[in-house]
């Protein structure tokens, strides 16, 4: 596991700098909560542990969260893009 150090609207690319599978920034910090945008292609599956755990398990998304398929092509993420917002 690698562990950084980011201050609030900083960055980290995942993958190939010239060619990012994604990036996750830090978004806001406020006291103990820190807001984390994850900006990767709309295949590209990411979900908080509890709810990965759920998903393996077989049981339903926690906390009336809902499982939201997304699409979006390599041209769209070249051209940046590919950012979503799921309420």
């Amino acid at each position: 596991m690698l562990v950084i150090t980011r201050r609030e609207g900083e960055e980290v690319v995942i993958g190939d700098p010239h060619n990012p599978i994604g990036v996750v920034r830090i978004a806001s910090i406020k006291g103990d909560r820190v807001r984390v945008a994850f900006d990767f292609p709309r295949a590209v599956e990411v979900h908080r542990r509890e709810v990965a755990n759920q998903i393996t398990s077989g049981g339903q998304a926690v906390n009336g969260e809902k499982t939201v398929e997304v699409q979006v092509t390599p041209a769209a993420v070249a051209n940046g893009n590919a950012n979503a917002t799921v309420a």
